[in-house]
């Protein structure tokens, strides 16, 4: 099975006031940390941007994809993603560019744990899924996708329920993500009290 990864960065970081991809975490964007854990499970890595958008210096290799269309949301930056790999790749690891604490070990795990006949595994903590820590089927989640977007519709979430995706139970830890000031600082705190 050949496999890939794609992470999100094009999100406009209003409730952070400042883009998170280049948050410096532990002395390295933000970028930088998630993308070293997906391409280190996951295999060739596309980074999806908004049009413009700079990204901060990131040493994992990575090809950078740009929305088509600025404001769509996180379905058509992972429709643009899976469109650069749909020849390359039968699955797919999605990520958002802000959880600081995503690790290979956890990329690998919710690869590892999509069936032969499924379309999406996703993590789920507390009753809340994770679409954009998730495992898709390249091919059936890019027909998904652009019928949804056909269609105004640019919930995640309406793509996990097109696709069936199965929710398994996660440790929430790595699966934090920052959106504000309050929860940047929370982090930081975290990583240097636990490492």
């Amino acid at each position: 099975m050949r496999t890939a990864g794609i992470v999100l960065i094009g999100g406009r970081s209003t409730r952070m006031g400042a883009p998170k991809c280049a948050l410096d975490f532990g002395g390295e964007p933000l970028l930088a940390r998630v993308a070293r854990a997906v391409a280190e499970a996951a295999g060739p890595l596309v980074v999806v941007a908004a049009p413009g958008q700079e990204l901060p210096p990131v040493p994992t290799p990575f090809e950078v994809v740009r929305d088509e269309e600025e404001g769509r949301g996180p379905l058509a930056g992972l429709f643009a993603g899976l469109t650069a790999l749909e020849s390359r790749a039968d699955t797919v690891f999605v990520a958002s560019c802000d959880m600081p604490f995503l690790t290979a070990a956890v990329v690998k795990d919710v690869l590892s744990t999509l069936g032969t006949n499924e379309l999406c595994n996703v993590p789920r903590t507390d009753g809340h899924r994770h679409p954009l820590a998730a495992a898709y089927r390249v091919r059936p989640a890019l027909a998904a996708a652009r019928e949804l977007l056909a269609g105004q519709e640019l919930s995640l979430r309406g793509l996990l329920d097109r696709l069936q995706a199965k929710a398994f139970d996660a440790d929430p830890h790595p699966l934090t993500n920052v959106n504000t000031p309050q929860q940047y600082t929370a982090a930081l705190r975290a990583l240097y009290a636990f490492g």
